[in-house]
């Protein structure tokens, strides 16, 4: 009996409906549709601002508005795949009823507040979205993604449930629930705010009334289901409605808030980037580029440490701290380290691994540029302000790599020019592309939204025409593995600004700034103590959440204690950055178990002379803050 239900669920997952298959296949084409013209409108800006001295009539608001378009598209992908950013300390569970009851009530949960924010989204759109014309569609037209997203993802987390039969009730139930909470708004959505009836408006304030007594107890009940694996930014959205609604606000603030988060220009940068990272690890880029720092630094003691330390800070600064550098690089390095130069084993894996998330500091790092839009901060100087720490820890990972290798004889290799210069012909294009952002960048040439668009084109050129590693039927599969981050990411980001809202509006972070600064009156406790803080936050919380989640509530601390914003961001990144490499659930020490073979404790033996080296230079960039600020004093006017 319970195989022919194994069977059935599984059948149910793998044969969707032929209509199912079609607004699949509908959706995939409008999300990669809006992150195409999200970037080639940007080029298109550029390009007649530099030849006829003007822009592209309405390109702001449009580019804007695919932005929305493709967060909300991809966060409805991000729910049909299961791969939403969360904590998930279930994962360790063994396999069994409870893990399965908990990802059902997840799933239940996720439902309620998906229908809340949806009906809010309605009364947003009718009342509170601007009425305007962007360039000549309606911005309502646009606007009504947002209702139609967090429905279509309320309907797949009840599909996730898998329940068939009388139990399909529950996830029906869930529906029901989440609409007559949202009573309030729907009201408004009926009658509006003027001509609501009176016995309406008194139910209303019955329903402030319930909310603020059952908020504790709901607060703690999200707060629960986040540990337990229900996605980031459903527990985010459920605690935003839950205590806006507490305080007398109004619910559909919550849309409006998302909706101004997600037509935010600032963050247009990260999707782009993060296709750019897709684009380079899925071509043999990272081959190339390997084989033409071998070429040219091999004849040193130690080179092909150095080339190894520097490729992947060059990837990891396109990519983002997810893993992607080990994935594309690790059986590459491994080969050349291990199988060709006969370092050991343990070494390689060890180097590899915590080197998977190096680059973080250098532009265009994706971090970087979320604690900017974050805390408000200019993420010219954040560029500015991670050079000089990101050049001490890639310096400080190499001489600690040369000097663990001391013992093995590894002959070096004689300097051929002629092998070199072939080497750079084929590699000579990638190299170029951090060259020509950087210039265009820091010169002001272009903007950071334009330097995206510019990235995600040249990498499309150089990938798919000049080199061909990519061929144009394999688009769509680098699109699919860049669309679960830029959905899980701009989600969280879009919700957690209601979170935000509310959390200014209290002063909490400033009474706890108080009280911490009345508590601990030396800075440099205090940065000791963030320190451990922050690490702790690295590996519980991937570093993007960690970003929107966290980084608002430390702003006013750093502030209390005059620490420079660009040395609290650098501190907040650099910390993140370890957390990715630190047991017991770091996630490189997953993707290097899973890449190289290795049982997970081994993995984390083999890095942990590595993170002593890599916690070091976070102590020393904490408590030396002109290392991230001298640049941008240097330059930053």
């Amino acid at each position: 009996m319970e195989t022919g239900k194994i069977e059935a669920e599984k059948k149910f997952d793998e044969n969707p409906s032929a209509l199912n298959k079609i607004l699949c296949s509908i959706e995939d084409i409008f999300c990669i549709a809006s992150l195409t013209l999200m970037a080639l409108l940007p080029v298109m800006e550029s390009v007649v601002r530099l030849v006829f001295k003007t822009g592209v009539s309405g390109s702001t608001g449009l580019i804007s508005q695919m932005l929305l378009f493709v967060a909300l598209f991809s966060g409805m992908i991000c729910t049909r795949k299961d791969s939403h950013l969360s904590i998930s300390f279930v994962q360790y569970l063994p396999e069994g009823s409870v893990k399965i009851r908990l990802k059902i009530l997840g799933c239940l949960i996720s439902v309620f507040i998906a229908t809340v924010i949806a009906w809010s989204s309605v009364s947003f759109l009718k009342i509170g979205l601007e009425n305007k014309v962007i360039g000549f569609i309606h911005s309502r037209v646009f606007g009504l993604i947002i209702p139609v997203a967090f429905g279509v993802i309320a309907l797949r987390f009840a599909r996730q449930t898998k329940f068939t039969g009388w139990k399909i009730a529950l996830p029906v139930l869930s529906i029901v629930l989440g609409t007559i909470a949202s009573f309030p708004v729907i009201a408004k959505i009926i009658w509006g705010i003027e001509a609501m009836p009176e016995a309406i408006f008194n139910i209303c304030d019955d329903f402030y009334y319930f909310t603020w007594l059952a908020k504790a107890p709901l607060t703690i009940i999200l707060i629960a289901f986040a540990l337990a694996g229900t996605p980031l930014f459903i527990v985010i959205g459920g605690l935003s409605l839950l205590l806006l609604h507490a305080s007398g606000g109004q619910m559909d603030a919550v849309s409006a808030d998302i909706y101004s988060s997600l037509t935010n220009r600032n963050i247009i940068a990260i999707p782009l980037f993060t296709v750019v990272g897709f684009f380079l690890s899925e071509s043999r880029a990272g081959e190339r580029l390997v084989n033409v720092f071998r070429c040219f630094f091999s004849w040193l003691p130690g080179g092909i440490i150095l080339m190894s330390v520097v490729i992947c800070a060059f990837f990891t600064s396109f990519t983002g701290a997810s893993g992607v550098t080990i994935l594309a690089l690790g059986g590459i390095l491994y080969a050349i380290l291990s199988e060709h130069l006969d370092y050991p084993q343990k070494f390689s894996i060890g180097l590899i691994t915590s080197v998977g998330s190096i680059g973080l500091l250098f532009p265009p790092s994706l971090p970087l540029i979320l604690v900017g839009t974050v805390t408000q901060t200019n993420i010219f100087h954040l560029f500015l302000g991670g050079i000089i720490p990101g050049i001490i820890l890639v310096a400080a990972m190499i001489v600690f790599s040369i000097i663990m290798s001391h013992k093995v004889k590894i002959p070096v290799e004689k300097f051929d020019g002629r092998k070199a210069l072939s080497a750079f012909k084929e590699a000579y294009l990638e190299i170029l592309l951090p060259i020509l952002l950087l210039v265009g960048y820091f010169y002001g040439i272009l903007s950071l939204t334009e330097i995206g668009a510019a990235a995600v084109l040249y990498v499309f050129i150089v990938e798919v025409i000049v080199h061909r590693d990519i061929k144009f039927s394999d688009i769509k599969k680098i699109f699919d593995k860049a669309i679960p981050i830029i959905g899980g990411v701009l989600l969280i980001l879009a919700v957690a600004k209601a979170l935000s809202y509310y959390v200014v509006v209290t002063q909490a972070p400033a009474n706890i700034a108080a009280w911490m600064h009345g508590a601990f009156t030396s800075k440099i406790i205090f940065l000791l103590l963030l320190n451990i803080f922050l690490l702790i936050i690295g590996f519980i919380l991937d570093i993007f959440s960690a970003i929107i989640v966290v980084l608002p509530l430390i702003v006013p601390l750093g502030q209390a204690y005059g620490i420079d914003p660009v040395h609290l961001g650098i501190i907040f990144v650099i910390n993140l950055e370890v957390g990715y490499m630190t047991p017991p659930v770091g996630l490189n020490l997953f993707l290097a178990s899973y890449r190289f073979k290795r049982p997970f404790v081994e993995i984390c033996r083999y890095v942990f002379p590595f993170l002593s080296v890599r916690l070091l230079v976070v102590f020393l960039v904490t408590y030396l803050p002109w290392l991230s600020t001298w640049l941008v004093r240097l330059f930053g006017k």
